[in-house]
């Protein structure tokens, strides 16, 4: 990769400098004179504190996306459909798959470091007839992916806490409405945090980046001592197929693609942007170490959880509802042990939600500051006391809660959005790397980045494209087969009905006021 050369920026006049980055942002959060510099290009103001930095940008990407963390809650996805080859196979191929996808993001980041992330940049690279369209469905797209994520995490939470009480208490039962209401609890609580203790949160984050890596050794070497070992060549390449679909190729390639799509979410950082010094350069090098470093723990832990397992069936049968926590009480078979490591667990995925908090508001902020959203007006505000998007905090907050309570209808209905999730913001990094192939194709040359991958960059995003293009597809496949109202796949269903509710919007009153970001960019040719 390749650094191309950024055009020499010089400083701006202090009253320029003030009126751009609004004067109730304290001056030492205000960024660099190429952040203000690329303000003045996005034709945006600078309302938010710029607090992170690299080292702590990194723990925030960490510890918002849990990757290792997470493939011991989705891992029976895999261990359904292919078995422990389906987690072996997905985990190894989910860093080729998606370093190519984040470095390519990652050099449109540099030209444009705005928290608006992907709709932003569809806006900007989309041939010119498309991009209003298409900048606004993925808008829409992205901010309900990060809800969903970050109802997904809390409730994962819920239930880990949950599971943990079950194997304490054994005449405990959990009841959908405990779910519910400890994930609500949860979304509080990080919603408090991120009101109150905004301005220690890249502390925090670097604190529980420490962790993340120390819970790594937490968790693998007790199953390295104490876990029965399974054979190699069962583990890694006997396919089970407990799907029902009579093609065991497609059975596998159901259950390796979540496992390749653990990595999806660290657009996280991107969405920071406005927040982070030095953003044009930080944002890009913090995508690309983030997921280099975390698939790396990733692929440590998921292969020695496939290897210690033990018995395949009582485990996914577990009485707590969560195979970890059964995996690791077979292996230590204490209850204070099992008690320690899943702790450690719940932990750090607390630490996930109060920055998917902090993710899912700042995305819905952007695009509500280009009026995108119903109460756009009032949902851009960010008080000056404050420098933080208050109104957008609340909303994603009472939006989680709402999400939460489909839980209490239908457990089915429920998991489809957290499925639907992955599938928005996969599909928001496909279209971005689309319209990033047709610009260096048919377009304008690409403006000056001060991250880029020189002459390897149409090669990489085509590969990029190849790659997510057929996940999209699979991911909307059901695990089960014969298909029922129970066992379906409903995200593509939703996926859409999210697209007409948002074209219906559009019709009626969003067409009047979104016009995308890129009427207000005024780059130098």
């Amino acid at each position: 990769m390749s650094k191309s050369e950024s055009p020499r920026i010089a400083e701006l006049p202090d009253d320029e400098a003030d009126a751009l980055q609004g004067s109730h942002v304290p001056p030492k959060y205000r960024g660099t004179a190429i952040d203000r510099q690329d303000m003045k290009m996005l034709g945006k103001k600078q309302v938010l504190r710029r607090q992170f930095r690299f080292s702590t940008m990194l723990g925030f990407a960490s510890t918002v996306m849990v990757a290792w963390e997470f493939v011991l809650v989705v891992s029976p996805f895999g261990l359904s459909d292919g078995g422990t080859p389906a987690v072996f196979w997905g985990l190894l191929l989910s860093p080729i798959v998606m370093l190519p996808v984040y470095a390519s993001l990652a050099e449109v980041a540099s030209m444009s470091p705005t928290a608006g992330g992907q709709y932003h940049w569809v806006s900007e690279l989309a041939p010119p007839r498309f991009q209003r369209g298409l900048s606004y469905s993925v808008g829409w797209l992205i901010a309900l992916g990060w809800q969903v994520f970050l109802c997904s995490v809390s409730f994962e939470v819920s239930t880990l806490i949950l599971g943990l009480a079950t194997l304490n208490f054994p005449g405990y039962t959990i009841l959908a409405w405990h779910e519910t209401l400890l994930t609500i609890a949860i979304v509080v609580f990080c919603v408090l945090f991120n009101i109150f203790l905004a301005v220690r949160l890249p502390l925090i984050e670097a604190v529980v980046l420490i962790l993340h890596v120390l819970g790594v050794f937490v968790i693998i070497i007790p199953l390295w001592v104490m876990a029965p070992r399974g054979n190699a060549h069962e583990t890694i390449l006997h396919i089970t197929n407990d799907s029902g679909y009579s093609d065991e190729a497609l059975a596998a390639t159901i259950g390796f693609v979540p496992m390749i799509g653990m990595l999806i979410g660290y657009d996280c950082t991107i969405h920071m942007s406005e927040e982070t010094q030095d953003a044009s350069r930080t944002i890009p090098l913090v995508v690309v170490w983030a997921v280099a470093s975390n698939a790396l723990m990733l692929i440590v832990v998921g292969w020695t959880y496939i290897f210690c397992l033990g018995d395949l069936d009582s485990v996914l049968n577990s009485a707590t509802g969560q195979p970890m926590i059964q995996v690791f009480y077979n292996a230590t078979r204490s209850h204070v042990g099992t008690s320690i490591m899943v702790v450690v667990v719940i932990v750090i995925f607390i630490s996930a939600c109060v920055g998917q908090v902090a993710t899912a508001s700042r995305q819905m902020w952007s695009f509500a500051r280009d009026k995108g959203f119903p109460g756009s007006y009032w949902l851009e505000k960010v008080p000056s006391r404050w420098n933080i998007p208050l109104n957008a905090i609340f909303v994603s907050a009472i939006i989680t809660s709402l999400l939460s309570l489909i839980n209490l209808g239908s457990y089915t209905a429920f998991n489809a959005f957290n499925s639907l999730g992955t599938v928005s913001i996969l599909f928001s990094y496909t279209i971005t790397i689309g319209c990033l192939i047709w610009r260096r194709l048919y377009g304008k040359p690409l403006p000056p980045r001060r991250w880029s991958l020189g002459r390897w960059g149409l090669p990489v995003n085509i590969i990029s494209l190849c790659f997510t293009t057929p996940m999209l597809f699979f991911y909307t496949w059901p695990l089960y087969h014969p298909v029922n109202a129970q066992n379906m796949n409903w995200s593509s269903t939703m996926f859409f009905g999210v697209l007409i509710i948002a074209a219906i919007y559009y019709i009626f009153k969003g067409r009047h006021e979104y016009v995308g970001p890129v009427v207000h960019v005024k780059r130098e040719e």
